[in-house]
């Protein structure tokens, strides 16, 4: 069989299960990332499982979301992060040193390995041809003390690039082009490979911001070839040695294909308040503009930035625009103060914060009320911006730049020629931000401070749950939803009990109170349910909140593997339409849940209020149903250990 170059990384780190599309494998896990949002709990469960060493090639712990440290919370978790690393061997990168995805691609990064990252857009990394997926924080913990990851043999789909980019089109508008053909569902249950001439028109960091907004399709993972051009990166990255080539085999089989023209794109922009809204930049007239925000991992690259300083370069933000710029790396921040690109960004009128997510994940720079923000980023989940009347748009760097000198969106092709980068023969390297572990790790102690709470931790699946359906929602609800994140909450991801107090806090405003009053109960959603990010609070804080079980018409795949390593049973109607016979506060029963796993039956939901009954599917594997028994993943990896 001609093999796609997925499958001859899955090949080539295989550990068991037999590799046909839809089985369920193991890999080997050559490295890992985690991040302090969604870290602390990481480290807290790598804990819990009495762990000494871990298993994989390298491991890194980094701080870049939580970074406003308004009080002592979010310090604490960055010392309770530091202090780990140091216990379990993994290198620590240091607030201020940039963000996960574009650091890992700078320093880490490694053609042909796996990566396993407790955050959605660890995609990143597939500009490189590494096979770089976004887990929950358990699944990464586990990962680190065992060496492996479970998942599906997924489906292959390949997008063939042709052409070439036409002036003042980037990488950017490459994706967003892809969201309006695919859809954020469009990627669900595939692994998005790129092939074809066109590939050789794109830069690393074009790749990694095209994998990146993968996460937004719905894929597991996007991934490139890695060719000379990888080649080129690495060795002005000085790792040369990194390198190798992987190319998919000639005529390699592919369980779907889209065929795409280069230069039929033009600049684009997504619209609130899905990254798949998309429309044509120059379709939209006479938007006035609030504020204008570049970075996040998606756009915050050396060539983005130097992008952006060279079109603002002698120019002058408009009066009535907040611009704001966040550079992805330390490296990045002092290359452009050595080259004066900086302080033509300064001089033009733009707010420089640190290398860090910031604004992306609503850590700071909330536009004003009623605002229109543009953003390089890669979500614009209504109130993700932290500020919920705001109407956010995505757009290309080059856009963003030109539309802050205008004061409302603009076409940056009008602007005139389109700048052009030299890209430096080596990229400075400072490692004074990594903290690496020291060779003698005896005897060493974490440090807890008083805001980190126990993460909650469920019993064993009983064969009938009772409750009342205490949410109803529509399609497409992301995590965000579920679990909101800003500036406001983002300490707190170490505190679960203050964090319940805003659960589906974009919904409803009274969840947990609901969930209190009724001891628990049931949620229901409708399609691509807990679409976005991959915190896995967005199912620890339902578990707090005694939620028994998620019953939807389709499951967005981080979430319903959170769900699982909870020990909340997601559940899928047979029969979408019965979606619409339930309502909330309805009474409902599951009956003979452990005969139904266990013999791969239809599960059968009593409807107490209305008198009727439909049946539910779930879907997942036996180990999946083991770790559900169990009453989650720790309590079945602890099981193991055990045995």
């Amino acid at each position: 069989m001609k093999r796609s170059l997925t499958y001859k990384i899955l090949e080539k780190n295989l550990l068991s299960g037999n590799l046909i599309e839809g089985n369920e494998i193991s890999i080997k896990v050559n490295q890992t990332l985690t991040q302090d949002s969604t870290g602390t709990m990481v480290y807290l469960q790598l804990e819990s499982m009495g762990v000494k060493h871990i298993k994989t090639d390298l491991s890194v712990a980094y701080i870049d979301h939580n970074t406003l440290q308004s009080g002592f919370e979010n310090a604490d978790d960055h010392e309770f992060i530091k202090s780990a690393a140091a216990k379990y061997g993994i290198i620590f990168s240091k607030p201020g040193n940039g963000i996960c995805h574009q650091l890992h691609l700078e320093r880490f990064g490694k053609p042909s390995d796996v990566l396993i990252g407790s955050d959605s857009h660890t995609p990143t990394g597939g500009g490189l041809g590494m096979l770089s997926i976004g887990s929950g924080g358990l699944d990464v913990a586990v990962a680190m003390a065992n060496g492996y990851y479970y998942m599906k043999a997924p489906k292959i789909l390949n997008i063939e690039l042709s052409g070439k980019l036409k002036p003042w089109v980037s990488a950017k508008d490459v994706i967003l082009f892809i969201l309006k053909e695919l859809s954020v569902k469009g990627g669900v249950g595939y692994i998005v490979e790129y092939s074809g001439e066109g590939v050789k028109e794109l830069s690393v960091t074009d790749r990694a911001t095209i994998t990146n907004m993968g996460a937004e399709l719905g894929a597991t993972t996007s991934i490139f070839p890695s060719d000379d051009i990888t080649k080129d990166f690495l060795k002005r990255q000085g790792r040369e040695k990194d390198f190798k080539y992987l190319f998919a085999d000639d005529n390699a089989l592919y369980d779907k294909k889209v065929k795409i023209d280069l230069s039929d794109i033009k600049p684009m922009t997504a619209m609130p308040h899905s990254p798949d809204n998309v429309a044509l930049v120059r379709e939209i007239k006479n938007l006035k503009v609030d504020q204008v925000a570049i970075g996040s991992c998606t756009n915050s690259s050396y060539t983005d930035l130097m992008k952006v300083a060279k079109i603002l370069k002698g120019k002058r933000v408009h009066p009535d625009v907040s611009l704001v710029i966040s550079p992805g790396s330390s490296n990045i921040l002092r290359m452009m103060s050595d080259n004066g690109a900086l302080g033509d960004l300064i001089s033009a009128g733009a707010r420089i914060i640190e290398a860090a997510c910031g604004p992306c994940i609503g850590m700071g720079q909330a536009p004003k009320t009623d605002a229109i923000s543009l953003r390089t980023f890669n979500r614009n989940f209504k109130g993700r911006c932290g500020t919920k009347s705001a109407d956010v748009y995505l757009v290309s760097p080059e856009t963003a730049a030109v539309s802050a000198i205008f004061g409302y969106l603009a076409d940056p092709s009008t602007f005139g020629d389109m700048p052009r980068v030299e890209i430096p023969d080596k990229f400075d390297v400072y490692d004074n931000y990594f903290i690496y572990p020291p060779k003698n790790r005896d005897n060493l102690e974490v440090v807890m401070g008083p805001n980190i709470k126990p993460f909650p931790i469920n019993r064993e699946l009983k064969s009938s749950l009772k409750g009342r359906v205490l949410l109803k929602m529509k399609d497409n609800i992301t995590t965000d939803d579920i679990m909101p994140s800003n500036a406001k909450l983002l300490p707190y991801r170490s505190n679960i009990p203050e964090l319940s107090k805003y659960c589906f806090g974009t919904v409803v405003d009274d969840f947990y109170k609901i969930a209190q009053k009724n001891d628990g109960g049931f949620v229901i959603g409708g399609e691509n349910y807990g679409q976005g990010s991959s915190r896995e609070h967005a199912a620890l804080v339902p578990l707090y909140l005694g939620i028994k079980g998620v019953i939807a018409k389709s499951f967005a795949r981080i979430h319903k593997n959170n769900l699982i390593n909870s020990g909340i049973i997601p559940l899928v109607f047979k029969n979408k339409e019965n979606y619409n016979k339930f309502d909330e506060f309805d009474e409902l029963e599951l009956e003979n849940i452990m005969e139904a796993l266990d013999n791969n039956l239809e599960i059968n939901l009593i409807n107490k209020t209305k008198n009727i009954d439909v049946k539910l599917i779930f879907q997942g594997s036996e180990r999946e149903i083991e770790i559900l028994k169990c009453g989650g993943y720790l309590n079945y990896a602890k099981n193991l250990n055990k045995d």
